[in-house]
């Protein structure tokens, strides 16, 4: 039994009681606590604990010892629960940087005048220009019926396929319906096609290339994603292979058309060849990714203040929350604006465990990457037969934020350069990226260029927290990715169609680099920039079975 004073009272409280108040408080706490751990485990960490403290000191209704219980209750809960989670979650233990040597000579860097100068000048004209059409595209006089597809994957690899579906329905004759973007299965975003992308432009500016509708007739409204997931239907296309020809799908799709007025093709992505294609086929391809595909006008606004806040970083705090058209056009009057690097780092739980490379958080994290591989692709990652020193010298493994920033230090960039952080959760969170930021302390992402209630219409949406990464990373002076990817693809491709300067890293020099423990910062230095002289943004041709959408040169590109 408790004595408890209230007042001038006095009562007894049972410790069964107490405890059942305990147990009450310590559920209510830890779902919250769960929650932020599985978010955020660095964060939950440093700020769990003074959490909890005012929790127990928020706990009225129960005494003052009491309420101190229910505090060192907590309390010891959470640490014993950090303790005992260490070896789950990797993410908790503190990460020591891999590359320490050359760390402390890239900290200490000075980098000449006419170096950086050399690094920030605009690509020169390389002799290509973007095509355009000579003769305006005539549509068909009669639909031979409604396409749909079913697009899964993240934003940019649904940006491709949207890109082929526009493609087969002129292959076809068709009219097509705008494209259904499936849930994405890892970040679980249910974002449509008209959260993401300008609907009325995209018709628009196809309009006498295809005829396009936003959804099916009365008639066909039973032509639906769940109609196709509980049976075998006529209607579906399910058997398209990957990089099928033009050919096929007149074959194949276009009897299914003429039968009962609509084909509904899934899966979609890469159903689509690259070679052999009609000319006006690729080329309207090509309009598509370039033209007629642009970001709903929330997603440009918010981006173009962010572009604003990283050229015009002064008076950019008091900026922040106030009109974005306004803040942009105050910003445009001010005389020399600033430059920045976009980088996608492109480092998260999936990408690093499929990769089966060592990043450094000891056994902890091995265990737990493993185990999350075999969970997820059960053994039929390749790469997991090969060893870290293997992998590295091949290429194969992505770089940490470390090893981006020592790329990026080694190239002439010094600790003025302001970064943007292109990029989803990193696996690791700020203890990961704490060695870039000590590198380039200038470095910014969405969350520190924003209020909370700028990001109210992006929050929780991975496609529109990458379509805001995809806009600012087009108009960077810059833009580098940490490792190959559907985003970096997507980009280079991009930038080169408008001849923007793009780093592309040798992947394969660099591992071998990295590997090499006794390197001195001036050799690193030396191999880094003869390594990378033709990789910032100079043309290169599309060979066979390259995808347009990367090397747009010279499907959608002419010389001038």
């Amino acid at each position: 039994m408790l004595i408890v004073h209230y007042g001038d009272g006095v009562c007894l409280v049972s410790s069964s009681f107490l405890c059942l108040v305990l147990l009450q408080e310590f559920i209510h706490f830890s779902s919250s606590l769960i929650r932020d751990h599985f978010l955020d485990p660095p964060s939950c960490f440093s700020s769990c604990p003074s959490m909890i403290m005012e929790l127990g000191h928020q706990n009225h209704h129960l005494p003052h010892r009491g309420s101190t219980l229910v505090t060192l209750f907590l309390l010891a809960f959470f640490f014993t629960y950090v303790s005992s989670s260490s070896s789950i979650y990797p993410e908790l233990n503190p990460i020591k940087p891999r590359h320490s040597r050359l760390l402390r000579s890239a900290v200490q860097r000075e980098t000449p005048t006419s170096q950086l100068s050399e690094l920030w000048s605009p690509l020169e004209n390389q002799g290509w220009k973007p095509f355009v059409e000579s003769n305006k595209p005539t549509l068909p006089e009669k639909s031979e019926g409604y396409i749909q597809v079913f697009l899964d994957g993240g934003l940019n690899q649904q940006r491709m396929g949207i890109c082929d579906a526009v493609a087969v329905a002129k292959i076809l004759n068709a009219t097509l319906v705008i494209p259904y973007l499936e849930l994405n299965p890892v970040w679980r975003d249910s974002s449509s096609f008209m959260d993401i992308f300008d609907v009325d432009h995209f018709i628009d500016v196809l309009k006498d290339d295809i005829s396009i509708v936003k959804e099916l007739p009365e008639e066909y409204s039973w032509s639906t994603r769940e109609y196709y997931s509980t049976a075998i239907r006529e209607t579906r296309i399910k058997a398209a292979p990957v990089h099928a020809t033009a050919h096929w799908y007149l074959e194949n799709v276009l009897p299914v058309l003429q039968s009962y007025g609509l084909a509904a093709i899934s899966p979609f992505s890469h159903r689509l060849t690259f070679d052999n294609v009609p000319v006006d086929i690729q080329h309207l391809r090509c309009k598509v990714n370039f033209e007629a595909l642009i970001f709903v006008p929330h997603i440009r606004t918010l981006g173009d203040a962010l572009i604003s806040r990283l050229r015009y970083p002064q008076g950019s705090e008091e900026a922040m929350g106030s009109n974005y058209l306004q803040e942009v056009t105050d910003a445009g009057d001010r005389k020399k604006a600033g430059k920045f690097v976009a980088v996608h780092l492109r480092f998260d739980k999936d990408m690093a465990a499929h990769s089966a490379c060592d990043f450094g958080g000891g056994k902890a994290e091995k265990l737990a990457l493993a185990k999350y591989r075999q969970v997820i692709w059960q053994g039929r990652v390749l790469n997991s037969q090969f060893t870290d020193e293997e992998l590295r010298s091949q290429g194969r493994c992505p770089m940490t934020p470390e090893e981006i920033g020592l790329l990026l230090a080694a190239l002439g960039f010094d600790n003025s350069t302001r970064l943007y952080l292109a990029s989803h959760k990193v696996y690791g969170g700020e203890a990961r990226i704490s060695t870039l930021r000590q590198l380039f302390p200038l470095m910014e992402d969405k969350r520190s260029l924003t209020t909370p209630s700028e990001r109210l219409l992006i929050k929780g949406k991975a496609s529109l927290l990458a379509a805001v990464d995809y806009y600012v990373g087009m108009h960077s002076d810059i833009f580098i990715s940490a490792s190959p990817g559907n985003m970096h693809n997507a980009m280079v491709g991009h930038r080169t169609y408008l001849n923007l300067k793009t780093i592309r890293p040798n992947m394969q020099l660099m591992g071998q680099l990295f590997l090499n423990k006794a390197i001195e910062w001036s050799e690193f230095q030396e191999a880094v920039v003869e390594g990378h002289q033709n990789r910032q943004g100079q043309l290169r041709l599309r060979k066979p079975k390259q995808s347009i959408y990367t090397y747009p040169a010279p499907d959608c590109m002419c010389q001038a």
